[in-house]
């Protein structure tokens, strides 16, 4: 069969990459991709939001299932046009990628139908969420209702960070129209952890856990980011913690939307805050998290390609998820200065050791090609993931700096500590 993957990052390379091991698959495009994805795949310079160009793409290239890997396709409705033509199609349809594409929206059903959340509020004018913030208790978090790229979340310690917040998201509108409407949160402590779902509009399997690092410095400092590195699987996520999720939040989430009329089929990425109270929501994405692909897929035994034509077709639960009894982390080598100002067009070089026979991948996140056809150079503020097994969390977190170490290129940067939470579970 052949498929087509849309979108251009580390997570596609790794969608990619997993799809390849199947013995289903004759023919791999990507639109657009990247330089690493272009050793994998056929790529085709179609952007991830010409919806009518892609559709027109896969007709006229007879493809049988196309795989949308980025959440602004999914929740500008891409998925309704592939449908619309007749068209094989996995993710969630745009009446359902709310899920992810409104935080107001998934706060509002958390509440509805009893969904373990932070306390909120929502906002669409300035001076009520300012009004607000003076009696509210510190600190608070402050959320972008709209897409921003993973960014729109910000963390005020005190009030007066509240009130410039407002002002960065609302007025300033650093993130576009995604600030137009806020969500002002209660703010939560614990263990941050992310768990992957395949569902098909009724029924939901659990990949395995993983945990993120989104600050751009060492010890968690800096700047929000799509994500610097990343582990599976948690510690924290313990058998006890399983059981209340699966209890009160997987399945309910998937009953409640389909109980909207928002019927959802593809990927539930859910974030969730490990409280002393027991877990909670932060975030619902309605796609595979980035660069948490990069450590889950490596370890899944599955054929992918069965589970997503499973999705679509309203049969997963004849799919037994598997994963191998292992470990995995990934690194993201960025270019210094991400995610503000970067440079990149510098080649890179060691990537003719990978992939060897040690266990460790390297996911293309921002590369291209240079003119010579041969040569890999810098193209975006992350720039490669450097993903490594291990038969423990602590081997796979060792094997992963040593591969990241035989990379290099002008103002590479990376944080050290990756994993480093294992050290305290």
């Amino acid at each position: 069969m052949k498929v087509l993957v849309v979108g251009s990052g580390g997570r596609e390379h790794a969608i990619v990459w997993k799809i390849a091991q199947s013995s289903r698959v004759e023919k791999i495009y990507c639109a657009p991709g990247n330089g690493g994805i272009s050793q994998l795949a056929e790529c085709v310079p179609i952007g991830a939001m010409e919806f009518e160009k892609l559709a027109d793409f896969a007709e006229k290239e007879a493809i049988d299932l196309t795989v949308i890997g980025m959440d602004d396709p999914l929740v500008g409705g891409v998925v309704d046009v592939f449908e619309a033509r007749g068209l094989r199609v996995f993710g969630p349809r745009k009446n359902a990628a709310i899920l992810e594409g409104s935080k107001a929206f998934s706060k509002d059903l958390m509440k509805k139908y009893n969904i373990p959340t932070a306390a909120y509020e929502t906002f669409d004018s300035a001076q009520e969420a300012l009004n607000y913030l003076e009696t509210a208790s510190m600190p608070i978090v402050l959320k972008a209702d709209g897409l921003a790229l993973g960014k729109g979340v910000l963390i005020c310690r005190d009030l007066d960070e509240a009130r410039e917040g407002v002002k960065e998201l609302m007025e300033d509108k650093k993130f576009g129209s995604a600030g137009e409407k806020i969500v002002v949160e209660e703010f939560m402590t614990g263990r941050e952890v992310s768990v992957l779902s395949f569902v098909d509009g009724k029924t939901i399997k659990i990949m395995t856990s993983a945990q993120d690092h989104k600050r751009a410095g060492d010890g968690d400092t800096g700047l929000n980011t799509g994500g610097m590195g990343t582990f599976s699987p948690s510690p924290f996520y313990t058998e006890e913690v399983d059981e209340f999720c699966r209890k009160y939040i997987y399945q309910t989430t998937v009953d409640a939307m389909a109980k909207e009329g928002r019927e959802f089929k593809g990927i539930i990425f859910f974030g969730l805050m490990l409280t002393e109270k027991g877990p909670r929501v932060l975030e619902y994405n309605a796609r595979f998290g980035d660069p948490e692909t990069q450590v889950v897929l490596p370890r899944m035994k599955n054929d992918i390609v069965d589970v997503f034509e499973a999705c679509v077709d309203g049969r997963l639960d004849e799919i037994q998820l598997e994963f191998e009894d292992n470990a995995a982390v990934c690194v993201v080598l960025a270019s210094d200065g991400y995610p503000v100002h970067y440079e990149k067009g510098f080649p890179i070089s060691g990537l003719d050791q990978f992939p060897g026979d040690d266990g460790c991948y390297v996911f293309h996140a921002g590369t291209k090609f240079a003119e010579d056809g041969k040569t890999f150079l810098t193209n975006g503020g992350r720039v490669l993931g450097v993903t490594a097994l291990g038969k423990d969390l602590r081997s796979a977190r060792e094997n992963a700096y040593k591969a990241a170490e035989r990379i290099s290129f002008a103002n590479k940067y990376m944080r050290h500590d990756i994993g480093k939470a294992i050290d305290e579970a």
